[in-house]
């Protein structure tokens, strides 16, 4: 018998057993389109958790007060607060004689706070920061402007308002935020409370600015911050005198380790440690962040990957179990093929024809309705307000096509050599 007589029976018989063949076409779609719908959200997710790092900015530094273990978490999560860091220290970051290739060097401190304007009070964060915050950080401005350097070193009473501040506080009342003066109060300040609840106090800040929408960024709401002269923060709402980190923006990709090497000198110089074991900061680097984030990411879509191809796995069962029926139901006329000169070959080709259309069609529909999915999931994820990317690679098309394939041969082999074995007589015989 030729192929083409061979592929013309072969779609007679599955049409001749149109649910049978259905359902197994279904448990391919469902392993092949939940192949590629895994791996577009694994790669939808890292998209979105590099963008996290990536948002506020490129060749970045951060140094934080730290004690203990550099690959541990922060002390600050068990209560000890390290005040070694100063303004100063940032101040001595920009000695381009000593770090000669830091751009942009700004100091933070942050918490919590609640800006009160007229009966409208919403629960916040702020960052108490200097007038070159926005040299290293990317943003824009929807309206105003940010902290100016004479306001800065003046330590003057503004405020600058993320979006999501402004639009809560203001929305609703039509009127413009600039210029208006809103009261500010950290949550670790005690506020005495009026009989309805409503807050009172704070420090009276002019609204000078209102930032545009930038979403989040290391899992923190960017819009949902305010912004004002580091020494109002640091002396007025919290009455510290240290810093909580230091922003540096490195000229050049290539400059980075070497700069981070630069400042860890001078720290340790200008913190009189010696030592390693005694050193009270830590220098994250956003680079390394970006590849140890890939490499958990990536190893997360393998790991994703590898339990969807369970899937496939098993609807090739499925089908072993399929075939080993229809040989079963077939057996007669499998007797009169052989008896009227089918070889053994004709027989067990057919059979495996059958498998092999069977996947076929699974994973055709599989990668359909897996790039139909993953595109509504991406839509879905970006509705939500995340930066989500869609991403269906040519690789996981390929895997997971390839993977039913050779399930469909693989579980189709040992129904089809049965057949192809059979005796015609004892076939003929068989009831």
């Amino acid at each position: 018998m030729n192929f083409i007589s061979t592929i013309k029976l072969v779609i007679r018989t599955l049409l001749a057993r149109k649910g049978r063949s259905f359902l197994t076409i279904l448990g391919i779609v469902i392993g092949v389109a939940g192949v590629i719908i895994i791996i577009a959200l694994g790669a939808g997710a890292q998209s979105l958790v590099l963008g996290q790092v990536t948002k506020l900015g490129s060749n970045l530094l951060y140094v934080q007060p730290w004690t203990g273990n550099p690959n541990g978490p922060p002390s600050q999560l068990f209560g000890l607060v390290i005040t070694t860091l100063t303004p100063q220290d940032a101040e001595a970051i920009r000695d381009t004689s000593r770090v000669p290739h830091a751009a942009a060097v700004n100091s933070t401190i942050q918490g919590a706070a609640t800006v009160t304007w007229g009966s409208q009070s919403v629960d916040t964060n702020f960052t108490a920061t200097d007038y070159r915050y926005p040299e290293g950080i990317n943003f824009t401005m929807r309206e105003g402007y940010f902290i100016s350097q004479q306001e800065d070193a003046g330590n003057a009473n503004v405020v600058v308002l993320g979006s999501t501040v402004a639009d809560e506080v203001f929305g609703g009342s039509g009127v413009d935020p600039l210029g208006q003066v809103v009261k500010v109060k950290s949550a670790s300040q005690k506020t005495p409370s009026t009989g309805s609840g409503s807050l009172t106090g704070g420090i009276p800040l002019r609204v000078i600015g209102v930032i545009n929408e930038r979403g989040s960024s290391f899992f923190q709401n960017q819009d949902d911050l305010i912004f004002m002269p580091l020494q109002i923060g640091q002396k007025q709402l919290l009455g510290v005198n240290y810093i909580q980190g230091i922003g540096v923006k490195v000229d050049a990709a290539e400059n980075v380790t070497q700069t981070a090497e630069d400042i860890s000198a001078l720290l340790k110089e200008r913190h009189h440690i010696r030592e390693d074991v005694n050193v009270d900061f830590i220098i994250r680097n956003q680079s390394d962040a970006i590849n140890i984030l890939s490499t958990i990411t990536n190893a997360l879509k393998l790991f994703l990957a590898a339990m969807a191809a369970i899937a496939l796995i098993v609807g090739g069962i499925g089908i072993l179990n399929i075939m080993l029926v229809t040989v079963a139901e077939r057996t007669r006329e499998i007797g009169l093929r052989k008896a009227v000169g089918a070889s053994n070959a004709a027989v067990r080709n057919q059979f495996l024809l059958e498998a092999g259309t069977l996947t076929s069609l699974g994973g055709l529909f599989g990668i359909f309705w897996g790039v139909v999915i993953s595109y509504l999931a991406a839509l879905l994820m970006r509705y939500l307000g995340y930066d989500w990317d869609f991403v269906v690679s040519l690789s996981s098309v390929v895997l997971a096509v390839g993977v039913s394939i050779l399930t469909g041969v693989v579980f189709g082999l040992y129904p089809a050599y049965k057949a192809s074995k059979l005796n015609p007589i004892d076939a003929l015989r068989y009831e």
